[in-house]
């Protein structure tokens, strides 16, 4: 069978199957269909491989709150036809919770079509409602690639009227807030630019390599940024970067096959003036000088991102008395917190409240 791309899958089932279910038996309902949310098919990321777990003939049906109970879901479940366009539309438990496959059944259909509400969708994804107001709070908050799941992805109906405008809201940052998001990832490269030579120097080329991979994960996640996209988690970070054609990625590839310090560090500092060029082509600041230079009076070559960072920040106004600790996933990367709409909220809550005010102190040198 020929692989069909996820959300082209889910648009045809939508059309073909759930729709006409849905004018049967509940006539004009008022709903909106979508496929957004997780699933590498709602980035465009899907394969072949995609097949093996929570991927198929899926969608999310958005109702009114007052006509969730109405009973469409069961209705789906009794009326959905087992297979579409060869795949199964019943979806077995794997034994977690969160994950299911594709099988055929004999019984009543355990359908992926979601039918929810807008709130409860938006809580649970988001933890907060984009249809209101959008603080500074509910974007750092949030993961990028929880961003990119609720703006990514399509939709198929907008009978609400509601889903459309509130993605639209939410396609990018707001200015003062991707200033901000910039000037914290500009921060976080200046904090190791000098341990890839420091790490070599002393012999400890396995921790000179850790370096300049962490260094090369952040450059990647900048240029996004600075192109505006969200970054996605690792699994899609380096086709999410390749989307781009950056001139860097040459660089960067070599930064990591490098086996000597002297070579990784030559190749970061390629990759450093170009992704510098490039803020400079933003406009966002005044033109910064791009060429790298000696680690203070230690001979590594660095381009002293902190300079970026902080000429971006002096261009701040209502965040400007925030701490270069940025949005919630350029200070955390654990999966099960990132993941936890609620712990994600009340940590940036809780960091940006108690530093509002106070600037961080210049990094020490080691």
């Amino acid at each position: 069978m020929d692989f069909v791309p996820g959300l082209e899958l889910s648009r045809r089932f939508y059309e073909e199957a759930v729709r006409p279910v849905i004018t049967a038996r509940f006539g004009d309902l008022p709903h909106t269909a979508a496929r957004i949310g997780a699933g590498s098919e709602v980035l465009g990321f899907d394969t072949a491989r995609s097949a093996d777990h929570e991927w198929g003939p899926r969608l999310q049906l958005f109702l009114r709150p007052h006509d969730v109970d109405l009973g469409l879901a069961g209705v789906l479940r009794d009326e959905l036809p087992k297979t579409f366009h060869g795949y199964p539309t019943n979806f077995a438990s794997t034994g977690d919770e969160h994950v299911r496959v594709m099988a055929l059944t004999d019984g009543p259909v355990f359908h992926r079509v979601d039918v929810t509400s807008l709130d409860a969708w938006f809580a649970a994804h988001l933890g907060f409602d984009p249809r209101g107001e959008v603080t500074a709070v509910d974007w750092l908050s949030t993961p990028t690639q929880t961003l990119a799941e609720a703006t990514a992805g399509a939709v198929f109906h907008d009978g609400l009227g509601e889903l459309a405008p509130a993605r639209a809201r939410l396609t990018w940052y707001p200015d003062e807030v991707w200033r901000y998001v910039l000037a914290c990832q500009w921060r976080r490269l200046s904090q190791e630019e000098g341990f890839v030579g420091r790490c070599g120097e002393v012999g400890d080329e396995l921790g000179s390599a850790v370096v300049a991979a962490r260094q090369v994960r952040d450059l990647m996640r900048l240029s996004l940024l600075m192109h505006r996209r969200y970054p996605p988690y690792g699994k899609w970070l380096g086709s999410a970067f390749a989307r781009l054609g950056c001139v860097t990625a040459p660089a960067l590839t070599a930064a990591l096959a490098a086996t000597a310090w002297h070579d990784r560090e030559r190749h970061l500092a390629t990759a450093y003036s170009a992704v510098a060029r490039l803020h400079n082509e933003l406009g966002l600041t005044e033109p910064l000088d791009t060429g790298t230079r000696p680690f203070h009076d230690r001979p590594y070559q660095v381009l002293h991102a902190e300079r970026f960072a902080e000429a971006l920040a002096a261009g701040l106004t209502d965040l400007r008395a925030l701490p270069f600790t940025g949005a919630v996933d350029q200070f955390a990367d654990s999966t099960d917190l990132l993941r936890d709409r609620t712990r994600t909220r009340d940590i940036t809550a809780a960091l940006t409240a108690a530093l509002t005010g106070r600037r961080p102190r210049p990094a020490a040198r080691r």
